[in-house]
């Protein structure tokens, strides 16, 4: 059994509350609030706190800031790559550019041109040859030149088609992957830069400010605490004696120095060990020293009551 000290100054009225078989079954305890402790999700300068203690806000209201100008970087560096691969991606789904295209069709041209010259030349010769056998040799000549002005037409036309194509599929799909992955990288860079700033979960009373703008904060380390409402639950004490009389599910009658009249607690857990202070002898005589921890749930809407403050509990009738 794990031994636990309770307060010097909560002992003497657990006592009083569970001593005699006659004395009327009460149980000391206190109130407790559940924070919601908000912390850095990473490390960094804290640059500003938007909120004061003891200020109510709402839920997703702005609790405090980062210093962030490397995110900010990194965000921009993102968007600038990933501007570069849909550019890319352009690129190779339309071919090349009109000036490229606008210079093969002049080459074309040109090429176009010689052919036709070359074509003339053969007739000449051709004529030529039929009168004078020394023409032959200027024949065969301009034969061949014809040959090579029609291969260089055709082999500019090749290239024009083709430089009017986009890219290969291949080329395609791997300017596509590289558009994917500048997206997925920006918006990492987006949710890092956004982690910089945190807001309230939920609605809450601002409890306490831990840190202060300017301070440096490791990661996880707490800035704000925060106490949402319905978020107070009751601590309290039973003495071994009375212990049959509290059951999880239970109601009891709860009452403070300046509580609303008929308030009453639902009890929902109930320690299996109990506790005591100063260490005791396991005997008839001694036996009304230990104590039980228990904790019991307010009814919604029970207001003006704090952490911290001492309240009374007993049976309901």
């Amino acid at each position: 059994m794990t031994a636990r000290r309770l307060s010097p100054l909560l002992f003497p009225l657990l006592l009083l509350g569970g001593c005699g078989d006659d004395a009327a079954v009460t149980f000391q305890g206190y109130l407790e609030g559940e924070y919601l402790r908000i912390a850095a999700p990473d490390a960094g300068w804290l640059e500003s706190v938007s909120v004061a203690e003891g200020q109510s806000i709402a839920a997703g209201a702005p609790l405090f800031a980062l210093e962030r100008a490397r995110e900010a970087a990194a965000v921009a560096e993102a968007r600038a790559r990933l501007a570069q691969a849909v550019s890319e991606l352009a690129d190779r789904l339309t071919g090349s550019r009109p000036e490229e295209i606008a210079a093969l069709e002049a080459q074309l041209e040109e090429a176009e041109a010689a052919r036709r010259l070359a074509r003339q030349d053969l007739e000449r010769q051709r004529q030529l040859a039929a009168a004078s056998a020394a023409a032959k040799a200027r024949l065969d000549q301009a034969r061949s030149a014809a040959s090579q002005a029609e291969a260089r037409v055709e082999r500019m036309k090749a290239e024009l088609a083709t430089a009017r194509l986009p890219a290969r599929s291949e080329r395609v799909r791997a300017a596509e992957a590289a558009v994917e992955a500048a997206r997925a990288a920006l918006a990492q860079a987006e949710w890092r830069l956004a982690q910089r700033t945190v807001a309230s979960p939920a609605a809450a009373l601002v409890e306490d400010l831990v840190r202060d703008p300017g301070e440096w904060v490791p990661a996880g380390g707490t800035i704000v605490s925060l106490l949402p409402p319905g978020s107070i639950k009751v601590v309290f004490f039973v003495p071994e004696p009375q212990r049959a009389a509290v059951r999880p599910g239970g109601t009891l009658k709860l009452s403070c120095d300046g509580c609303p009249a008929g308030l009453t607690a639902r009890v929902t857990r109930l320690a299996t060990e109990a506790e005591f202070t100063p260490p005791v002898i396991y005997s008839r005589e001694t036996r009304a020293k230990l104590v039980f921890r228990a904790e019991a749930a307010l009814p919604e809407g029970a207001a003006g009551l704090m952490p911290g403050q001492p309240v009374t509990l007993e049976p309901a009738p």
